[in-house]
């Protein structure tokens, strides 16, 4: 085993060196039972006792504590199952924030998004109405004891409400460079709203489709943007020439309409959820689809995906009230949260978001109006949070960098739900 030389792209042979360190290990530590019974599996040679494989782990753990050093102040938090993260570093868990403030359609709200620096978010309904709130507004209307002196008056936290459409918005996403809100609708458009102007009521572009729109995702750019509608073929429209583009292979397509889309932050990938329950992958490049997760949830529907930072991973929620974390590179479920569907099936479509520092991830109980919660990593459940809503929620984001997330509802409320810092 000594003189073996490895090579990194043979995986079979790295795999049977690392079994017999394994049987090695074990042997030298007594525990001939457990060896045996591995080699009998792997069916390997036999292995003279040995502790290389815990000093090949020393050093290969202190490699990468060093680059970890190296590389901290460029890597953002997320989850990474290579790591184990400190107890101490674990972000506020969800049961702990509050209502900071609530604000009512005239109907069913459905949609919601936050900015890309978290500083706005936005409501869309199915009265056709969004509205766009500021952060620190809601936050100061709901704490005026916390409001610095001088500045006491701050304005209403609605600061635009658009009509523009004229069917039930059903998505919205922030441009993840500019002041742009794209809204999609059950009207058949994709509009974008140039938000950084106070006047403004009416979109500035608009993408028109024959079908109701579902779902939209920007390029992480900000040049293209995805769509989905109840059509099973995904567009992808060049924001600055209108341009739609499509996968020129039929048979890659799902086969009913797009329920979600999402582009990862390195735009190398975008994935794909359908009516069909299929989940598919495709090249941010080419177009090309180069995985299908064929019924993801059992053939249920999918209801979002949602990419971690590092690209590594994706995660999943289906009408079959379970949520995956799908590892890319091998197209297997690495883990499993369960437990919010107190009656199976959903009704409604909703999803499951990763909080601000991805340790937890949530998703609305349909049936309660609670907030299901559990840690990313070993999806232990947490404690339940009640939602406070009288209707079914039906769309849940959380912010990119604070420990905040919105909730939209049948109630035609939307809540903006905040963790003080003083709050246990």
């Amino acid at each position: 085993m000594r003189d073996e030389i490895l090579d990194p792209t043979n995986l079979v042979k790295n795999r049977e060196i690392l079994y017999r360190l394994m049987i090695s290990q074990l042997m030298y530590d007594g525990l001939e039972k457990f060896a045996m019974e591995l080699s009998m599996l792997v069916k390997a040679d036999q292995c003279a006792p040995s502790e290389r494989l815990l000093h090949v782990m020393i050093a290969g753990m202190q490699i990468l504590s060093d680059k970890d050093k190296a590389n901290n102040d460029d890597v953002l938090p997320g989850i990474d199952l290579e790591f184990e993260p400190e107890a101490s570093a674990l972000a506020p868990e969800p049961h702990s924030y509050e209502t900071a403030y609530v604000t009512s359609h005239k109907q069913a709200c459905r949609a919601g998004a936050f900015s890309f620096d978290g500083s706005l978010v936005a409501t869309g309904s199915v009265d056709a109405s969004i509205k766009i709130l500021d952060v620190e507004r809601m936050l100061a209307k709901s704490a005026p004891e916390d409001i610095e002196p001088g500045r006491e008056q701050q304005g209403h936290p609605v600061i635009r409400t658009l009509y523009d459409h004229t069917d039930e918005v059903s998505y919205l996403e922030f441009h993840p460079k500019e002041h742009i809100l794209a809204s999609a609708s059950r009207d058949g458009t994709v509009k974008l709203f140039d938000i950084a102007k106070p006047s403004v009521k009416k979109a500035h572009k608009v993408f028109t489709d024959c079908e109701p729109v579902l779902c939209l995702s920007f390029h992480p750019t900000g040049d293209y943007v995805a769509i989905g509608t109840e059509h099973n073929v995904l567009r992808v429209y060049d924001v600055h020439t209108a341009q739609c583009f499509v996968s020129a292979i039929p048979s890659q397509q799902h086969k009913a309409g797009v329920t979600c889309v999402k582009y990862s932050p390195t735009a190398k990938l975008y994935a794909t959820g359908s009516y069909d329950g299929d989940i598919k992958v495709w090249d941010g490049i080419s177009g090309r689809c180069i995985n299908t997760i064929a019924e993801a949830h059992g053939g249920a529907a999918i209801c979002s995906l949602d990419f971690t930072r590092n690209g590594k991973y994706l995660l999943s929620s289906g009408m079959d009230s379970l949520v995956y974390l799908w590892e890319l590179c091998t197209s297997r479920p690495i883990q499993t949260y369960t437990g919010a569907g107190t009656t199976g099936k959903q009704e409604h479509h909703t999803e499951a978001v990763f909080n601000h520092t991805e340790d937890y991830v949530l998703f609305p109980d349909e049936a309660t109006t609670s907030l299901c919660s559990w840690n990313s990593r070993n999806g232990c459940r947490l404690t339940l949070n009640s939602l406070g809503h009288n209707g079914p929620v039906r769309y849940i984001t959380h912010s990119p960098n604070a420990p905040a997330f919105l909730t939209c509802s049948d109630d035609f409320r939307a809540r903006f739900w905040y963790r003080r810092a003083n709050n246990q």
